[in-house]
């Protein structure tokens, strides 16, 4: 079974594309879990699952299914995404600036590659409109009381929660609790305004759904980006900073959300399986 490893903003992930493939592959939670286990596996965030479209797809390039390194479905992911483009492109030799239309769980996302540097790609994405997020239940409000929070769905649910300085929170010591309080469970971002400025700053640490503390989340950059833009902190644009590196995020006339961020390929994997 042949693979390829990524990374987006050190958030990593393994695609497995059908095409690749010598023979077919049963993809299922199980697989996910073994080739992502960090110790007995290849380690990964989560594997992204690219087939051909079927007729129910609609007007697509690709078919992109995430599964969590728990094993279970993710139904976006803004950087795993990124990373799957550019697989799809390498295997098929596609020239930069070729336009993907990616059929996902969360429903169609376009996405442009921007020039190859080497291993990496800059990638930007169509993450289309928000959606209304979970509500916040009642115990989550209470422990978070003070603190200023917005919950918004990109395909997957988030919970934003603004801190002093999100620099210095470990989302592993609240993040499993507050995960386990939504019943679908919860993306949390904990951010802060770093630079208030035209081109403004916000820090982010992310607990993610069924992974745990990750790097980053481009979602959750997005669920960020548009949370301080409802409590009046930026206007229509932000770099969001997050432990793995930076990503831009610009929020539309329209409604949608724009993701731009790279994408870098680290190996080629055979995986022999246990």
């Amino acid at each position: 079974m042949h693979l390829t490893k990524h990374h987006g903003l050190g958030n990593d992930f393994l695609v497995l594309l059908d095409e690749c493939q010598p023979a077919a592959v049963a993809v299922d939670g199980a697989l996910a879990r073994a080739v992502c286990d960090r110790h007995r596996g290849v380690g990964a965030d989560g594997l992204l699952h690219g087939r051909a479209p079927g007729a129910s797809d609609g007007d697509v390039d690709v078919v992109m299914r995430l599964h969590n390194a728990d094993g279970g479905i993710a139904e976006m992911s803004g950087n795993g995404i990124r990373c799957f483009a550019q697989a799809v492109a390498r295997a098929r030799h596609l020239d930069d600036g070729a336009t993907l239309r990616i059929g996902t769980d969360a429903g169609v996302r376009v996405v442009q590659l921007g020039r190859t540097a080497g291993a990496e790609v800059e990638v930007e994405v169509d993450m289309g409109v928000p959606g209304d997020g979970p509500v916040v239940p009642a115990a989550v409000a209470d422990r978070l009381a003070g603190h200023a929070l917005e919950t918004a769905d990109f395909g997957n649910p988030h919970l934003v929660v603004r801190v002093d300085d999100a620099t210095v929170v470990d989302p592993g010591d609240a993040g499993p609790w507050l995960e386990a309080q939504f019943p679908d469970g919860v993306n949390i971002e904990f951010i802060s305004l770093a630079v208030a400025e035209a081109n403004p700053v916000i820090d982010l640490r992310v607990w993610e759904r069924g992974v745990g503390v990750t790097e980053a989340c481009g979602t959750g950059a997005c669920a960020a980006t548009v949370a301080a833009a409802r409590w009046g902190l930026i206007g229509d644009r932000a770099r969001v900073a997050m432990a793995g590196g930076s990503a831009t995020v610009l929020l539309r006339a329209d409604g949608g959300v724009t993701l731009i961020g790279p994408s870098v390929h680290i190996a080629s994997v055979q995986w022999e399986g246990v």
